[in-house]
């Protein structure tokens, strides 16, 4: 029911990491499946594990393309109802993807999201709780809790397992980075969706990860920025057509 979307560049320091957010998947107690989009490299790297598990697939691009549209160009590889996004050197928590699909699957909602982890190198985790409240979110709620650009992003991305044709209708954006707020600020506009007060997601904090390299912070602001206003337009544009068929 459930399909897991990553991107990868296979690079030798992820190689582990990669392993490590699969063997995440394997204990986790609903049906799930797995799609690899591999950004312009060699897909014979693919971990063992990954390579021999059945509900593991991988879309090998023939060049680099970048990680929003690697992404978005697996979604042509769903087949399930429900779509999370994944990075290739996080986990998920084990009971991440039961607990959501029981409340998408009860209530009807379109997206279902939770609080995530820091996962720091000596095992240690950090709670992040995003600034969005637990509970259910109507159509648009969730941007509302990013008063600007400059502030903390109202969600999780990859906290958030929704509807694939959700999904579908706000994939990533096409930047080079904070491709992922304008998922989240697409998805949560469109559909209303509930937020669970539990950590579904660990994020790894170490030297390799992208918000770590250099040259990051040249562009964040730009790109914060992109997203708010996209989730902004995008809550106005739906607004003002609910208002116009009532």
């Amino acid at each position: 029911m459930i399909t897991v979307v990553i991107a990868t560049q296979l690079r030798e320091d992820r190689l582990g990491y990669l392993t490590a957010m699969h063997t995440s998947l394997t204990r986790q107690s609903v049906p799930w499946q797995a799609v690899i989009s591999i950004d312009g490299t060699d897909p014979a790297r693919l971990p063992a594990p990954l390579a021999a598990d059945p509900r593991v697939r991988t879309l090998a691009l023939p060049r680099p393309v970048g990680a929003a549209c690697a992404r978005n160009l697996a979604l042509n590889e769903v087949r399930t109802e429900y779509v999370n996004w994944a990075d290739d050197d996080d986990e998920f928590g084990p009971d991440a993807m039961a607990a959501r699909l029981e409340v998408l699957e009860s209530t009807g909602v379109g997206w279902c999201a939770g609080w995530s982890e820091d996962f720091h190198p000596d095992g240690s985790t950090t709670l992040w709780r995003c600034p969005t409240p637990p509970g259910r979110h109507e159509a648009g709620d969730v941007w509302t809790y990013w008063p600007s650009p400059a502030h903390t992003i109202p969600i999780g991305p990859t906290t958030i397992l929704a509807r694939t044709e959700l999904v579908r209708a706000a994939p990533m954006g096409g930047l080079v980075q904070g491709e992922d707020y304008c998922a989240a600020v697409g998805v949560t506009n469109l559909a209303p969706g509930i937020l669970l007060p539990q950590a579904v997601y660990r994020y790894r904090k170490y030297a390799g990860q992208m918000t770590s390299q250099p040259g990051y912070d040249q562009l964040e602001p730009a790109a914060r920025e992109h997203a708010w206003q996209y989730g902004r337009a995008l809550r106005a544009a739906l607004n003002r057509t609910a208002h116009a068929r009532g």
